[in-house]
């Protein structure tokens, strides 16, 4: 299925989907609020803007002074090409340790390489530590946003979940006494665990130290609790020194959920006595997408989620339905890099308005890059109903004798046919909205008979 049979699923609970729409943008809205309360916040982007061009054209440079300086460390350094070396990396380290159970805090980059399910077939038993990803885990899901993993659940959903799953009073859904049964069934997980996984926010190149970002903690009780840490990281959440963390830390938190900073913003640089730490670093695709010159700055994400929080299309049509480990405007760029068909509806799930693009703290053109895309699909799925549709357009609008004509033909037409062909399986753009009532004239007409 594609973007819009899934979308028009979603849509199907009309409640739901109001509530979706009405929470991301209550979302947005704090981030409105807290962006207008720091005077620099420009200034904060376009540094951060600049900071990661300089990484993406050195990135190569910065790896390797990465890998220098982390060795120095005491840090593992293991290079994956792809998901598949990248989870062969991971569970050689398991099977070392002979671990067959791991805790994991929140990682896009594991999910978009299918970690669990690889582990989970051999014999691994992985715990999603985020309460967010606990949620989805249980029901089999993916997060439905990046941030926000279970956004598309209400608590009465969660507590049915945890009834279920960790036997807590049914139809309790004070979000309290629910937090409080998670802490208890994760604590421990904590504490039988040798393993650890983390993701990456920023790895510094300079000192060899890497960032992970968390409001829950759960990262840092997973990590000092275990013996061995790995931290899986996409090659381009480099940034050049440790002083650019301020940027970045300033505008992550605010950009993603309003709050003035993450709770937990955890530097790792080398390990504690007698422990290890791992860190891998992946391609997948990221140096193909450096070298498509219209979509490399896509590579500059920090993963706030802002675009989906602003985004009309995801907001009202769940995260799910982009099929993909990262939905919303910015997956609709990154995804088609990875599968052009797979993934060749997503670039036409945007109205192309361009509030991705003004809240993107790294001001990263996303609207640009999707009407790009757009055009990238067109020529790739070469002659088709809609192409033909379009220069037939092209040549009508090209003579105005024959735009004239075709006009008031419409207009006739719409005038007497019935709505079961006005409105028939061809006109998937009447699925959800009604045609504007017919003009009594054209402006053109109108024009000749008022003008002075």
């Amino acid at each position: 299925m594609n973007h819009p049979q899934e979308a028009t699923e979603f849509l199907k609970d009309a409640a739901n989907a109001k509530w979706h729409d009405d929470t991301l943008w209550f979302v947005r809205d704090k981030r409105d609020k807290v962006s207008k309360s720091v005077p620099e916040w420009e200034k904060l982007r376009n540094l951060a803007s600049d900071i990661k061009d300089n990484v993406l054209a050195n990135l190569e440079t910065y790896l390797v002074e990465f890998e220098k300086n982390a060795k120095a460390n005491n840090i593992h350094v293991h290079w994956a090409k792809d998901a598949a070396e990248h989870n062969q990396i991971v569970l050689g380290i398991l099977n070392e340790h002979r671990c067959k159970a791991i805790v994991k805090s929140k990682s896009i980059l594991t999910e978009e390489c299918h970690l669990n399910p690889f582990l989970e077939k051999n014999g691994v038993e992985v715990v999603d530590t985020d309460l967010g990803e606990r949620i989805v885990q249980f029901l089999n899901q993916p997060p439905s946003h990046i941030v926000l993993p279970a956004i598309h659940l209400k608590k009465m959903a969660i507590s049915d979940i945890f009834h279920e799953k960790l036997q807590t009073e049914k139809g309790n859904d004070d979000p309290y006494y629910l937090t409080q049964a998670a802490r208890k069934h994760l604590r421990e997980k904590f504490l039988a665990a040798k393993v650890a996984i983390t993701g990456v926010n920023f790895g510094v190149a300079e000192t060899g130290e890497f960032v992970v970002c968390t409001n829950e903690g759960n990262a840092d009780m997973g990590v000092h609790l275990a013996d061995v840490h790995i931290a899986c990281m996409g090659i381009e959440k480099i940034i050049p020194k440790r002083e650019h963390l301020g940027v970045f830390l300033r505008l992550l938190a605010r950009s993603a959920t309003g709050q003035s900073i993450t709770n937990y913003n955890s530097h790792f640089r080398s390990p504690s006595p007698g422990k290890e730490i791992h860190i891998v670093l992946v391609d997948n695709g990221r140096t193909e997408q450096l070298a498509r010159e219209k979509f490399r700055n896509s590579l500059k994400c920090i993963r706030c989620g802002a675009c989906m929080n602003t985004c009309p299309i995801y907001r009202r049509s769940g995260g799910f339905s982009y099929g993909s480990t990262v939905p919303g405007p910015i997956g609709s760029i990154l995804s088609p890099g990875i599968d052009l068909q797979k993934h060749s509806s997503l670039p036409f799930a945007s109205t192309l308005c361009g509030s991705c693009s003004d809240v993107c703290p790294v001001k990263i053109n996303i609207h640009e890059q999707l009407y790009e895309w757009r055009q990238e699909i067109t020529k790739a799925q070469g002659t088709n109903a809609k192409s033909i549709s379009m220069s037939i357009a092209n040549g009508i609008f090209a003579v105005p004798f024959a735009y004239k004509l075709s006009a008031s033909m419409m207009r006739g037409a719409l005038k007497i046919l019935p709505e079961s062909i006005t409105y028939s399986g061809l006109n998937t753009w009447g699925k959800q909205r009604d045609l504007p009532e017919l003009p009594k004239e054209t402006f053109k007409d109108w024009y000749k008979k008022n003008r002075k």
